[in-house]
């Protein structure tokens, strides 16, 4: 785990890391030992809050095509205002789902923990100062609603970031996984919000779709030594072979 000492003083090393700083911005590079032996043309980044993850996949990926989802309308923002002018980047202000609706979005005080589902006591106790403060409503879509397959080049790369909603999230990736040879999601081993499904079923529903497990990254424990959550990064088996 890097200490925030040690992850400012590696911020500062990269050009583009220090101007997203400028901006409030510390980009996700705990990443980077992931993305950093894969090969993208295409990431779709769902959950793209301010651009953690997209800083680092276009470093990495500095010719890919990323097209980035975030609802809540203050993160997207700023999205927008850090990657402005840089051509390839594309970022629409809704969230992915099975099917297209309005609904409310439970707000964290520490907006990268807000979530369509309600946050629950555990991940309160465990993360100070992520209390819901507020409800906003949102819109969900399916991914083919904005992306299609010729959109796909590959090899391409899906992550999920949605706190809790990730089954329903790939649930409304469903018709276009096929098309992506790695999924990067955030798995729960614990309830951090109501109603979430862990990571069990996260994996079942992967594997299912042809993908098997690569990498377990960035696992949390709590007090007790029992695993909370962790970033699990899926490739599909044909890319395998």
């Amino acid at each position: 785990m890097l200490t925030r000492a040690k992850k400012l003083a590696r911020l500062l090393k990269s050009p583009a890391y220090r101007k997203a700083l400028r901006k409030g911005v510390a980009a996700g590079i705990e990443h980077e030992l992931v993305l950093a032996p894969l090969q993208c043309n295409t990431v779709v980044d769902i959950g793209a809050n301010r651009g953690q993850f997209a800083l680092v996949a276009r470093r990495f990926f500095p010719n890919a095509r990323i097209i980035a989802f975030e609802p809540l309308p203050n993160p997207a923002r700023v999205f927008r205002e850090l990657f402005s002018g840089q051509n390839g980047i594309v970022l629409y202000q809704c969230a992915i789902g099975p099917a297209s609706n309005k609904t409310s979005m439970h707000v964290s005080e520490r907006d990268d923990n807000s979530s369509l589902l309600p946050i629950a006591d555990l991940h309160t106790r465990l993360h100070r100062g992520t209390s819901e403060v507020g409800r906003t409503e949102i819109q969900v879509e399916r991914l083919s609603r904005f992306v299609s397959t010729s959109d796909l080049a590959g090899p391409a790369l899906l992550k999920i970031d949605v706190q809790g909603f990730e089954l329903h999230c790939l649930e409304g990736c469903l018709e276009l996984l096929p098309y992506f040879q790695h999924v990067y999601i955030e798995c729960a081993f614990q309830e951090l919000y109501v109603g979430q499904a862990r990571a069990s079923s996260l994996m079942q529903f992967l594997f299912d779709q042809g993908y098997e497990l690569t990498g377990i990254y960035h696992v949390f424990h709590d007090h007790k030594g029992q695993t909370v959550d962790a970033d699990l990064l899926f490739a599909r088996k044909e890319s395998l072979s």
